[in-house]
C-alpha cells in the first residue's frame, strides 16, 4: 500500500489515511500500543505511541514511550506548530516527535529542553523513505534502544531531573485512571505535574480568568455573524464554558442563535431584556438575568440578545459616560461562570463598536478579502489605536490583535491555488495584521444551517443551528473545529 498526499483533504483524513492508515502499520505498531486524540493537563496530543505497553507509563529518560504525532490541515504550515510541539516534548519527556500536513513529514528530536529537526521529507516521497523513518522512530528500533539504555544508563538523557508519572492517560472513550496510575506517585506530585502543564516554567503563573474576543470589521458582509455562532460552538464542543453577547442593533446573531422565537412583534419577548439593558443600568439587569440559553449548539450557550430597538438609544446611552464601561463591570461579576465570552459587533465605528473593543482583550477580525474590505483595515487599526489610548486611562491593557480571518472565500480551484495566497500576503505587507491559518470557505452548509426552520402552530419561526451540529462531519465543520483550536491556542487556553 502507497500513501497519496493528494487525497488528503483536511486534518482528518491526515490523521486517518496517513497515521492510522499508513504510518503506524508501516512502523510496526499495534492498535494496542497507540492512543488517539490524548488529554494530559493542559496538552491535547493528537496521537501517543509506546514502543512497550508498559503500566503504569513512567515519563522519564528511560521511559517506553516513543513518540508524539501531530497532524495538521494540508493547508496549514508546519512551522506555525514547532513552538507547540516543543512545549509537548519537554513537557512530557517524549524524545521524538512528528509532524506532518500530509503534505510533509517532519520528526523532530528532544535534547534537554530543546528540540531538533533529524528527518524531513515529502508526503510523495514517503514510499521511499519509509526505511529511514523506521530506523528513527520504529517500534523495533525504539525496544531495541530501550534494552540498550537499561544496560548502559550513560546512553540515556541526562537532562531530566525528573520523572513524570502519567497520572491517567484521559482519552474520549477511557474511563477514570485505574488505581495503579494514582497509587504509584503521592498525589500532591501530580498536582504540582499538572499545575507545571498549566503554566510552562518558561512564563509567570497568572490567575485565570474570563478571556473576551470581539469579533468586528467595520465591514458589512464580511462573515461576522457566522463566525461568531460557530466559533462559539466550536469552542463549546471542546469544553470552555461560552457567552456569547450580541452589540450589533441589526441582532443577526440573536436570529442566528435561535433566540427569535416569535413570528409577529406583538409577541416579541427580547424587547425589554437585552443588550440595551445591561448597558444603561448599573443596579438592574445583570448579566444572568438577562442571558438567554440558546439551543442552537449541543451542549447550550448563553447568549445577552440584541434588539432593533438598539439604534434609537445609542445617543442616550452615549451621553451616558458609565455606559462605555458597563460591561466590563457586568461581566466581572461572572468572570468565575465563563471561560469565553464572544461579542459580535456592529459594522460601523459607532458606540457598540467602542464598547465592544474598550471590553475585550482580543480582536478578531473576519475579512472577505476583497479590495473594499482591505481598505476597510485601515479604519479598524486607526479605531483601535484611540479606543486603546481610552483602555490605558482605565489601566487596561491595549487590546490583542488575533489576526485577519479569510472568511467567505470561494472554493473555486484556481482561486485558491492562485488568488488566495496572494489577497493573505497582502494584510501582513500592506496592513502590519496577522493572518490566522484557518480559513473559512463560503459553503451552502453554512447557509443551510443558518436557514432551518420549525412550524410551531401556524407560525414558522427560525430554528438555525451551528454548522458543527447540522452537519458534524462537512469541511465547513472541520474548518470551525480547526479555527476554535487556533484561536484557543493563540489565547492561551489550547
Amino acid at each position: 500500500m502507497s500513501f497519496q498526499p493528494e487525497l488528503c483533504r483536511n486534518e482528518s483524513e491526515v490523521e486517518s489515511k496517513l497515521i492510522v492508515q499508513y504510518l503506524l502499520p508501516k512502523l510496526g505498531y499495534s492498535p494496542d500500543t497507540w492512543h488517539q486524540e490524548v488529554t494530559f493537563g493542559s496538552i491535547r496530543l493528537d496521537f501517543l505511541v509506546f514502543a512497550n505497553q508498559v503500566v503504569p507509563f513512567v515519563l522519564d529518560s528511560n521511559s517506553p514511550l516513543s513518540v508524539v504525532m501531530e497532524a495538521k490541515h494540508p493547508n496549514q504550515n508546519l512551522n506555525s506548530h514547532i513552538r507547540r510541539l516543543k512545549r509537548y516534548l519537554t513537557s512530557l519527556n517524549v524524545r521524538y516527535g512528528l509532524l506532518t500536513n500530509g503534505k510533509e513529514i517532519r520528526i523532530y528530536h528532544r535534547v534537554g529542553a530543546e528540540i531538533q529537526l533529524v528527518f524531513k521529507c515529502l508526503g510523495q516521497e514517503l514510499g521511499v523513505k519509509i526505511n529511514e523513518i523506521k530506523a528513527l522512530i520504529g517500534r523495533e528500533s525504539f525496544q531495541e534502544n530501550y534494552l540498550k539504555s537499561e544496560r548502559s544508563p550513560n546512553l540515556t538523557d541526562t537532562n531530566s531531573s525528573e520523572s513524570i508519572l502519567l497520572p491517567g492517560i484521559i482519552e474520549n472513550k477511557q474511563d477514570v485512571p485505574t488505581t495503579s496510575f494514582l497509587q504509584a506517585q503521592p498525589l500532591a506530585h501530580h498536582h504540582k505535574i499538572l499545575q507545571n502543564l498549566d503554566h510552562p516554567s518558561s512564563e509567570p503563573q497568572r490567575h485565570k480568568k474570563v478571556k473576551i474576543i470581539a469579533v468586528y470589521h467595520n465591514k458589512g458582509g464580511v462573515g461576522k455573524t457566522t463566525t461568531v455562532v460557530n466559533l462559539a460552538a466550536a469552542i463549546r464542543k471542546a469544553g470552555k464554558r461560552v457567552l456569547i453577547i450580541d452589540l450589533d442593533s441589526q441582532a443577526n446573531t440573536t436570529f442566528a442563535t435561535g433566540l427569535v422565537k416569535f413570528d409577529d412583534e406583538n409577541f416579541d419577548d427580547i424587547k425589554d431584556s437585552n443588550i440595551r439593558h445591561v448597558l444603561e443600568s448599573e443596579d438592574f439587569y445583570q448579566i444572568p438575568e438577562v442571558a438567554k440559553t440558546s439551543q442552537f449548539s449541543d451542549p447550550e450557550i448563553k447568549v445577552i440578545p440584541s434588539h432593533i430597538n438598539l439604534m434609537k438609544y445609542e445617543n442616550e446611552l452615549n451621553q451616558n459616560e458609565s455606559s462605555k464601561t458597563m460591561l466590563i463591570q457586568k461581566l466581572e461579576g461572572v468572570k468565575h461562570e465563563y471561560d469565553i465570552v464572544l461579542i459580535d459587533t456592529p459594522p460601523s465605528l459607532n458606540l457598540y463598536a467602542r464598547i465592544a473593543i474598550i471590553t475585550a482583550d482580543y480582536l478578531l477580525i473576519p475579512s472577505d478579502l476583497k479590495p473594499f474590505a482591505n481598505q476597510g483595515l485601515i479604519n479598524v487599526k486607526e479605531f483601535i489605536k484611540i479606543i486603546n489610548s481610552f483602555k490605558k486611562m482605565l489601566r487596561k491593557p491595549p487590546i490583542e490583535v488575533l489576526g485577519v480571518l479569510a472568511c467567505k472565500i470561494s472554493t473555486n480551484a484556481k482561486f485558491v491555488q492562485h488568488t488566495l495566497p496572494k489577497r493573505l500576503a497582502a494584510i501582513p505587507e500592506r496592513y502590519g495584521l496577522k493572518v490566522l491559518e484557518t480559513v473559512i470557505y463560503e459553503r451552502d452548509d453554512l447557509a443551510k444551517c443558518a436557514e432551518k426552520t420549525q412550524t410551531v402552530g401556524n407560525m414558522e419561526i427560525a430554528d438555525p443551528l451551528s454548522v458543527l451540529d447540522f452537519k458534524p462531519d462537512s469541511m465547513a465543520a472541520r474548518e470551525f473545529e480547526l479555527l476554535g483550536k487556533e484561536v484557543l491556542e493563540k489565547i492561551g487556553m489550547a
